[in-house]
């Protein structure tokens, strides 16, 4: 362990102002001297344009570096600066061969300072895991981050076929949440997952997606990606009409180790769709399930028990705020099951937290005119499928009404030359 530690260089959270190169100097000598240095850890502090361009040409010569954490590193910088600052960075390691990790949550680029992003993600064919959230991108910006990735997957195929670069990795993880990417952006995501489908992690909650957004997602999208461990799409909005899609598609999932939909108003019906698909017996690896705030009824506590039955991974369901006695039936069943399946394991259970049933019923707040509600909304989201082409062309207009958002364009020389830069790049 120890080993591994000498091959990391932090300036984690140290808050660090960094405006010039000098600035940086004082804390980069340590790197400078690491040879084998294969991480990176820069977050929680905020660096000018002069400081990343030190960093830059420093990392630039780390050919061993698989992971670099540039999270929250913009703090209180102007528009103006971060373009030129993220360009010094991204084009300093696009061509280091091992660099897969790279990790750029809580920074704000929005539409006007996501170019500098684009090109890299376009053409870094070694990415294979990706962090981008609370970067407050916008459905636009959103648009163009899938398809550059849409662009990296030709690269990586090209690469494979013509040997340019050995063991050319899958991308695996997508973090992209509290991005409002919304509808507009959903096509371009669905043929973003539908090409890299070996996909193994993929989070994108909180993003304001509606149920035909996420019913695109689904069924056109993720459906090719058999082999996801982890889906978190939780705080969007599913009801009945995403419930669907997403019934059809669980039992693709084989693989799937941990699945939330919590807080996505799933819907009295929804939970029972979803129940009985994984009570297919498809997904035997599933181990958390979160539901909680869902308006799920007894009904669908009742079939989610069944289902656990033939979900025999299953350690941790999460149904905190839906619609049903505390002491129901099914919820006592289930809470015996997993506690039957934790005691099986003995001492071998390290986190008490990991098992169990979260059940911490909503019912109280309900009032004499909670089922007429439900059965109001119901009525608004039970129509019939649309058919995916109408779905799609509806997309198709959100996404060019995303794409018309006003924005002021920024002249920036660097995120130019970046852009040529990745043209002119072969590897």
């Amino acid at each position: 362990m120890a080993a591994a530690s000498t091959k990391v260089f932090s300036l984690e959270g140290k808050g660090l102002k960094l405006d010039t190169a000098n600035d940086l100097e004082a804390h980069i000598a340590p790197l400078r001297s690491m040879g084998d240095v294969e991480e990176v850890r820069i977050l929680g502090n905020t660096l000018g344009v002069e400081a990343c361009k030190l960093l830059g040409e420093v990392l630039a010569t780390k050919k061993s570096l698989h992971t670099a954490n540039f999270a929250d590193i913009f703090t209180g910088r102007l528009l103006n600066e971060i373009p030129e600052a993220l360009s010094s960075l991204l084009t300093s390691i696009l061509n280091l061969p091992n660099l897969r990790t790279i990790n750029l949550n809580d920074n704000a680029f929005g539409l006007n300072t996501q170019a500098p992003l684009v090109a890299f993600l376009a053409a870094h064919i070694p990415l294979q895991h990706l962090y981008l959230n609370n970067n407050g991108l916008g459905p636009h910006a959103g648009i163009l981050i899938a398809d550059a990735l849409s662009e990296l997957y030709a690269k990586k195929e090209a690469a494979r076929k013509s040997g340019q670069q050995s063991n050319v990795p899958d991308l695996e993880t997508v973090i992209c949440g509290r991005n409002r990417l919304e509808n507009g952006s959903m096509t371009a995501w669905a043929r973003c997952f539908s090409l890299h489908n070996k996909v193994k992690v993929v989070k994108m909650v909180q993003n304001g997606i509606r149920q035909e957004g996420i019913a695109h997602l689904l069924s056109a999208g993720l459906t090719h990606a058999k082999g996801i461990q982890v889906l978190d799409l939780q705080d969007n909005t599913f009801t009945l009409k995403a419930a669907k899609p997403l019934a059809k598609v669980v039992p693709v999932w084989a693989n799937i180790q941990e699945l939330g939909i919590g807080d996505s108003l799933l819907g009295a019906k929804g939970g029972v769709l979803l129940a009985g698909a994984l009570a297919n017996g498809n997904n035997q690896k599933l181990e958390i399930l979160r539901l909680q705030y869902n308006d799920i009824t007894a009904p669908g506590v009742k079939a989610l028990a069944d289902a656990a039955k033939s979900l025999p991974a299953l350690k941790k369901i999460e149904l905190n705020g839906n619609k049903f006695s505390e002491d129901d039936e099914a919820i006592i069943a289930l809470r015996e099951l997993l506690e039957e399946r934790k005691e099986k394991l003995g001492g071998d259970v390290v986190d008490e937290d990991a098992w169990g049933v979260d059940s911490l019923s909503d019912l109280e707040e309900e009032d004499s005119d909670d089922e007429e509600e439900e059965e109001d909304d119901e009525a608004e989201y039970a129509e019939e499928d649309v058919a995916p082409q109408e779905r799609a062309e509806k997309l198709i207009k959100e996404a060019e009404e995303a794409q018309e958002e006003p924005t002021v364009q920024i002249k920036d020389p660097e995120v130019d030359a970046l852009a040529k830069a990745l043209e002119k790049t072969n590897i």
